[in-house]
């Protein structure tokens, strides 16, 4: 596999592989009570009982069928999303860590992360789900406002978001994550910055500060809410990461914050270009091959009913492709610049497999553009380039 690939103006070999990078495992649970007008993630309204017993068996098949891809290799983290995975019991969470602990080689100090939200899991469930071996839990609060939360038509009102993170403190959780959003309809700046010093004061040692974003084949394409201008949004962003410093949130990702050592491990190992196992509907999987100095990248099947029929089987892949060696240094910035610490310069070609030499020209206009900055070790986006991270990643893009 010696070919050479020209792109942008400049050569490039292709991708050569001492070793894989860490591996971790997410795992995708795809129902909801009720599908958001904002989501596009894989997620459909369960309308009746989830199949969980059946559910948990595909899962396991799936793995199953995916391991010699990974054989030997360690997980260094566990992420079960969705949709919303509090909809299972933890009976049935138990028996899937039980089942995973069974299959894989999995990292002492493990990272186990489940999403929840609001008013799926009570203070009773959340013990359980402690005493399963969820480590870390991601709440879905969104906001703090019973007004806010009805226009963007989230199910759970102030009091189980309030209960939801009471509930997670008091279980023992090694960490525990709240999910906020801002942007939101109706939502001025001084709103935005009262809504995120609610959510401080509940003491969660990661918060996750992201702006509503409309996306395609959602409700609130089709009909769009009124929201609040760029530069009133660019003013919620600094007034909220102002507040976020004072209380001592590190923001070490683009909507990332977090206390001393709380960061998320399972998606620093995403925003480095680490692998992933992805199993359940719709799920994604990033996965070096170095004997074949290869990336592969697969997706399962997204509709719940099509990956409980095919689950055990190779039909339950919809995708499998090879990244192209043209694509590898974009693919790897988009996810690395995310970071405020952007990467070290000898991660670039341990990820990859090609020369960090073979971009230099791409970084030095973006550093002329100041867009970037570098040093011995480091490349890093400018606050600038944090702001204006797609202008930055376009001079990366392949032709």
């Amino acid at each position: 596999m010696n070919h050479v690939v020209r792109s942008v103006g400049r050569v490039l070999t292709a991708p050569r592989f001492d070793a894989p990078p860490p591996l971790s495992l997410y795992v995708h649970v795809p129902w909801c009570t009720r599908k958001c007008p904002y989501c596009d993630f894989n997620s459909h309204e369960s309308r009746g009982a989830i199949p969980e017993q059946d559910y948990l068996a595909a899962l396991i098949a799936d793995l199953e069928q995916d391991l010699p891809s990974v054989w030997g290799r360690t997980i260094e983290s566990i992420f079960i999303g969705g949709g919303t995975p509090s909809l299972l019991s933890p009976t049935i969470i138990e028996r899937l860590l039980s089942a995973l602990r069974a299959l894989l080689p999995l990292r002492p100090d493990l990272e186990i992360t489940l999403e929840a939200n609001p008013g799926t899991v009570d203070r009773a469930c959340l013990t359980e789900l402690r005493a399963a071996g969820i480590g870390r839990l991601s709440i879905g609060v969104q906001s703090l406002s019973d007004t806010l939360l009805t226009r963007i038509g989230r199910i759970h009102d102030a009091r189980a978001a309030y209960d939801a993170a009471e509930g997670a403190a008091s279980a023992g959780f090694a960490s525990w994550n709240i999910d906020m959003m801002y942007g939101l309809p109706g939502q001025s700046a001084g709103d935005a910055l009262a809504d995120l010093r609610a959510a401080i004061a509940l003491g969660a040692p990661h918060l996750s500060h992201y702006q509503l974003t409309i996306e395609p084949n959602t409700a609130f394409y089709r009909e769009p809410p009124r929201r609040a201008d760029d530069e009133t949004l660019w003013e919620m962003q600094l007034r909220c990461q102002e507040a976020l410093a004072d209380a001592g949130y590190a923001h070490y990702e683009i909507s990332a914050y977090a206390k001393p050592l709380a960061e998320c491990r399972h998606n620093l190992n995403y925003w480095r270009f680490g692998d992933y196992l992805g199993i359940g509907a719709g799920a994604h999987a990033k996965i070096t091959v170095a004997a074949e100095n290869a990336i592969h990248r697969i997706a399962k099947v997204r509709h719940p009913r099509d990956y409980l029929e095919r689950a055990g089987s190779a039909a339950r892949i919809a995708e499998r492709r090879t990244l192209d060696t043209a694509e590898l240094g974009l693919e790897f910035m988009m996810n690395a610049l995310r970071l405020n610490d952007g990467f070290e310069r000898r991660l670039f070609q341990e990820r990859t497999g090609l020369p960090l030499a073979a971009f230099e020209k791409q970084f030095a206009r973006a550093e002329e553009l100041g867009l970037l900055e570098r040093d011995h070790t480091h490349i890093r986006p400018s606050a600038h380039g944090q702001r204006y991270l797609d202008d930055l990643l376009l001079l990366f893009m392949p032709d």
